[in-house]
């Protein structure tokens, strides 16, 4: 791997979904996260992704450009609120890390949490991502706030019916897994770990972004 490209870390990677998009844009990515990700393919740390976060602002940790962090979801989402009694909500402590570490940063959530659609009046920045942005055949929405203005590459287009695997969606049978992995571009993934991972085609774009932020401060 060029040795020039931008470090990332991935917090709460998971298997790599969001990881792989961000290798993609051309970012050197390393990612953490609590449980081990046999079939994640990059630079892995088993670890607490808030403590970690924590030795990487004390300076016990090699530093990096940019952060993204997923936290868990379960919680904020509508569909499963009534299961996931105990999950715990950590966007609000895995923001103010961020805030601290003095890099641009991404926080990657579902809708009905509490990240912004938008940059608003109070100067934070988001941006939602729909799968029809990039010309997947699903919707899979997720919500991305960031240090840094974000604009999606398009409006949504739901059209047509998308793929879901949880129930069958195509005339004469169900969506089979396999199917919906490579839909999502995660066709190195199991079946669970695909079901919690977001389409790398979305971190692509996002890192895109990071990517130019960062050269306009090198620049400045």
């Amino acid at each position: 791997m060029p040795p020039d490209r931008p470090r990332l870390l991935d917090l709460f990677c998971g298997a790599g979904g969001a990881s792989m998009g961000y290798h993609r844009a051309g970012f050197d990515v390393t990612g953490v996260d609590i449980e081990p990700q046999p079939r994640y393919p990059f630079r892995f740390y088993e670890a607490d992704a808030l403590e970690f976060l924590d030795l990487l602002i004390h300076g016990v940790v090699c530093d990096w450009d940019a952060i993204h962090t997923s936290p868990p979801c379960q919680d904020y989402s509508r569909a499963m609120r009534h299961l996931t009694a105990g999950y715990p909500r950590l966007i609000p402590p895995v923001r103010a890390r961020l805030s601290a570490a003095g890099v641009p940063w991404v926080i990657e959530n579902v809708p009905g949490a509490p990240l912004p659609h938008q940059t608003d009046l109070f100067g934070a920045h988001g941006v939602e991502l729909c799968g029809t942005m990039f010309g997947l055949p699903i919707w899979r929405h997720r919500l991305f706030e960031a240090s840094l203005p974000l604009s999606p590459p398009r409006g949504c287009d739901h059209s047509a019916q998308p793929l879901n695997p949880h129930r069958a969606v195509r005339p004469g049978g169900r969506t089979i897994e396999a199917d919906y992995r490579e839909a999502m571009g995660v066709g190195w993934m199991g079946r669970h770990e695909a079901r919690e991972a977001i389409p790398p085609a979305y971190t692509e774009h996002i890192g895109r972004q990071l990517l130019e932020h960062l050269a306009a401060g090198r620049a400045a």
